[in-house]
């Protein structure tokens, strides 16, 4: 299972090339600024309790132990600040390689405090900024990085043993935004996530959004 900055192909600059998937339409009753600061206010917590005897452990995404899945959520929290300032964002390793273990949490806290920075402009939400899967205007890209850095958080805290506050509002909400950008079928491929997980449609938010994206809750 990948990231959900490997989505789907979108309206490109550089390419001009379309994808099936519209993740360019985000609900407009709430800014969706404030679900991103949640997610990372949310993903910093979590990471903050991680304990250095589990940096081995597996995690749900197949391809991260917790200490790859670490690394990476750092570069996620850099990588949207760069991306909010309009600029590259594969100036942004994917991993935050440089940083030792144990040592993730403290580097979230400036990172966090760089997206609030960059994103506290309201004007972002109409430029058109480029991500790894293409350019979106600024709404879709924090819809975009709340899916990640939520699903992702889930996948730490499973492989952790933590039980995190979730809001079942923003996760429906970004539950109406992945249903549209990540379709049930085709997966695998250039869709890098599994089979969606069939679950009761009652089911909690949380486990109903990582069912979609190939998880088991």
């Amino acid at each position: 299972m990948n990231t959900t900055e490997q989505l789907i192909p979108t309206p490109s600059a550089s390419t001009g090339s379309t994808g099936s998937a519209r993740t360019d339409a985000v609900p407009s009753s709430v800014d969706p600024r404030t679900d991103l600061a949640a997610a990372v206010a949310l993903a910093g917590r979590t990471l903050a309790a991680v304990r250095p005897g589990q940096y081995d452990a597996p995690t749900p995404c197949e391809e991260f132990d917790v200490r790859r899945l670490s690394s990476h959520l750092v570069a996620v929290v850099r990588r949207i600040a760069v991306i909010g300032r309009g600029e590259d964002p594969f100036s942004v390793p994917s991993f935050a390689d440089e940083i030792a273990d144990g040592g993730w949490a403290a580097a979230w806290g400036p990172g966090a405090r760089e997206v609030a920075k960059v994103w506290a402009d309201p004007g972002v939400l109409g430029r058109q900024l480029r991500l790894p899967m293409g350019v979106l205007p600024g709404a879709a890209a924090a819809a975009v990085y709340t899916h990640e850095l939520t699903v992702h958080t889930w996948d730490l805290a499973r492989a952790t043993g933590q039980d995190p506050a979730w809001d079942p509002a923003l996760i429906e909400r970004v539950i109406a935004v992945v249903r549209r950008a990540l379709p049930a079928e085709p997966r695998g491929g250039r869709i890098p996530f599994g089979d969606v997980v069939e679950v009761d449609p009652q089911a909690p938010a949380i486990d109903r959004l990582v069912a979609w994206t190939g998880r088991r809750p």
